[in-house]
């Protein structure tokens, strides 16, 4: 029984050291997101982008660009408020493979705008 356990923490230590929950999060909202419509040559093509990013030493690609961003905001700001909800903020976030279950975000009482938005995207965004 402790050898199990032990394969399983070693096995999830390799995740979490690597990101790799995090990367097939994000590469499986991207895929509900954009859906292409050939979803397998969509994901070669973003891990490529990845690896000569990661080669090169530039940036990594943007994979969600302002329109799109603009977009899904939109949505939720439904009665064009200019603003959308801690909740709705969070949802979001999940939705776009951006936020991890056990991360904690405060919640200031006040609407998240869309500046707020744009710019929390894109930090989680580069950070994957």
């Amino acid at each position: 029984m402790e050898a199990r356990s032990s394969r399983e923490l070693k096995a999830r230590n390799y995740l979490e050291k690597h990101r790799i929950m995090d990367l097939l999060t994000y590469l499986t909202s991207a895929l509900l997101f954009f859906r292409p419509e050939r979803p397998r040559e969509y994901l070669i093509s973003i891990l490529e982008r990845l690896r000569i990013a990661k080669l090169s030493g530039v940036a990594l690609p943007f994979f969600m660009d302002n329109s799109n961003i603009a977009s899904m905001f939109e949505m939720l700001d439904s009665s064009n408020k200019g603003s959308i909800s801690f909740v709705q903020y969070k949802e979001a976030l999940k939705t776009l493979g951006l936020y991890t279950e056990g991360e904690v975000l405060k919640d200031d009482g006040h609407g998240v705008t869309f500046e707020q938005f744009r710019n929390e995207v894109n930090k989680r965004t580069q950070e994957i």
